[in-house]
């Protein structure tokens, strides 16, 4: 039996086919490579390039491969894009998603994770923040995400399906042996911009707002390491697959970092400063948001390895250099 990795070809999914072979298991991805790159799925023969909204490949996938699971990463990620384009998050992460999980029910798919989001809380009344804390999405983004768990929770009500959502806080780091890391030309992750900017590939990074309540004035987030995030996702999996019940759980460290603080530590990591502007506050964002992550690390026994900002920051950086090194080529 085989996991089928939606964007697999990703950042966070190319990761996520890395910690799932390593456990063992047979993987095949499906992915339309329109932010994915062939390169990064590091078993280029159980790549599908097509779209999940392909019913006929997806089924064809399904049956052949006798998937037994799904690992769905696939969609948009961008928050102000999805507020400009509101219909293309609502058509990427929800419409398609709910194709996706019609092929699975009729395929007899067993388990579905799902990568979902700390944006469903929006701006949370306390941080850290809890599963059962209330969930306001402020954006397009964060309530397709949220539907698309309402759509799980429905329809393992409804079929023989269990799953688990996992809810990302900031994922930033990349692979420690530097086979793959964030590779979207345009990302607007700050551990990411800031690297680039640190080698010279953006001019000056900027800073939104200093005037929040937090220690420095800049906002506060909780970045974990997309290796811990993709083992979380392993280890949800064999949760299911030994009778777990469905999981909607955060993916966070349980403390944050200001933007100055990540800053200072790129700057550490690359011996050198770099300009920093300031600029206004962007509509929406929290002063802080750091996950509560009690319920993980209880129910999957989850015990991230990499929780350390200046180890996020160093691996981030290797892979901008071997990224720019290979487009170089």
């Amino acid at each position: 039996m085989s996991i089928l990795v939606t964007g697999g070809a990703g950042y966070i999914g190319s990761h996520a086919v890395i910690d799932l072979m390593k456990a063992g298991e047979d993987v095949v991805v499906i992915d339309n490579l329109s932010t994915g790159f062939d390169w990064a799925v590091q078993a280029p023969e159980a790549l599908y390039v097509g779209d999940i909204a392909d019913e006929a490949l997806v089924d064809r996938i399904i049956a052949e491969r006798n998937v037994e699971a799904v690992i769905h990463f696939a969609g948009s990620i961008i928050v102000p894009e999805s507020v400009t384009d509101p219909l293309k998050y609502y058509l990427n992460n929800t419409a398609r998603s709910r194709t996706l999980i019609e092929r699975c029910v009729k395929g007899g798919v067993r388990h579905f994770i799902f990568s979902s989001t700390a944006a469903v809380y929006g701006m949370p009344e306390r941080s850290p923040v809890g599963e059962d804390d209330p969930l306001a999405p402020m954006s397009p983004y964060g309530r397709s995400k949220l539907m698309t768990e309402w759509m799980l929770r429905d329809v393992a009500d409804a079929h023989e399906m269990t799953y688990a959502a996992l809810r990302y806080f900031n994922v930033a780091g990349a692979d420690p042996e530097g086979r793959v890391g964030q590779s979207t030309a345009n990302a607007t992750h700050l551990i990411k911009v800031a690297c680039q900017t640190a080698l010279g590939q953006r001019p000056y990074i900027e800073v939104f707002g200093e005037d929040y309540p937090t220690a420095d004035g800049t906002c506060v987030r909780d970045y974990i390491h997309v290796s811990d995030l993709a083992a979380a996702h392993t280890a949800a999996l064999i949760h299911l697959r030994s009778g777990g019940e469905n999981l909607v759980a955060n993916c966070g460290y349980g403390h944050g970092f200001s933007v100055h603080e990540v800053l200072r530590a790129v700057e550490r990591s690359a011996g050198h400063d770099f300009e920093v502007r300031r600029a206004p506050r962007r509509a929406g964002d929290p002063a802080s948001i750091v996950a509560d992550p009690a319920k993980i690390k209880q129910t999957l026994g989850w015990n991230p390895v990499h929780d350390n900002l200046d180890t996020i920051v160093g691996h981030a950086l290797a892979w901008e250099r071997r990224l720019a090194e290979r487009n170089r080529r």
